[in-house]
């Protein structure tokens, strides 16, 4: 049997995250109201993307980011004369983003009690990101470019980190809602181009 090698630091750190009792309690809190408002029902089937055949979450985070992305982007090559596009990129991603956590936390709902301990992590950190690009819209607007630019900056290390959770959560232990045919053995889940197609074994 294959031995594993000892992981690299940022593994063994969520590892360890997954383990921290501690977050069980807001966990708890937190949980019955998420799950009435985003988790129940058409909303919450209409959220996780049952419809769509798989979790939505991760392309809204895609929209957020490279709004974000971009604005930075501006930032760096353009200078302060690009710092109205910049704005409304960063606006467009704070647009962006209240969809994409509501979609994050119907998906949520649905976890093992050790995987909402890093999603709940992965929330706050999104949001700490979303109050600094907040921040770097409102510098902006009241015309100091060179504030905008910096929070904007943090608010970009800091969903780094919450989107190294997120991807955790997607890939590594791939929680993310998808259609059951996906599961199913075969090259193409029984999906021919007439229909479904499910032979009797």
């Amino acid at each position: 049997m294959d031995q594993v090698g000892r992981p690299p630091g940022v593994v063994r750190g969520t590892l360890w995250l997954e383990q921290v009792d501690a977050l069980d309690r807001p966990v708890r809190v937190l949980e019955p109201w998420i799950r009435t408002v985003f988790g129940t029902g058409t909303r919450g089937a209409l959220l996780r993307g049952e419809w769509f055949g798989h979790a939505l979450h991760p392309l809204l985070t895609d929209l957020a980011v490279g709004t974000w992305t971009s604005a930075s982007l501006l930032d760096v090559l353009g200078g302060p004369e690009s710092s109205l596009p910049a704005q409304r990129l960063v606006g467009a991603g704070l647009v962006a983003a209240a969809p994409t956590a509501w979609t994050g936390w119907a998906e949520w709902t649905a976890l093992s009690s050790r995987d909402k301990r890093v999603g709940l992590v992965h929330a706050v950190t999104n949001g700490v990101a979303i109050g600094a690009y907040a921040g770097s819209w409102l510098a902006r607007r009241r015309g100091d470019h060179g504030t905008g630019a910096r929070l904007a900056l943090a608010g970009a290390a800091v969903a780094s980190f919450g989107a190294y959770l997120g991807g955790h959560l997607t890939e590594g232990r791939r929680v993310a809602s998808h259609h059951p045919a996906y599961d199913e053995p075969g090259t193409n889940g029984g999906w021919s181009h007439e229909g479904w197609s499910h032979e009797e074994g």
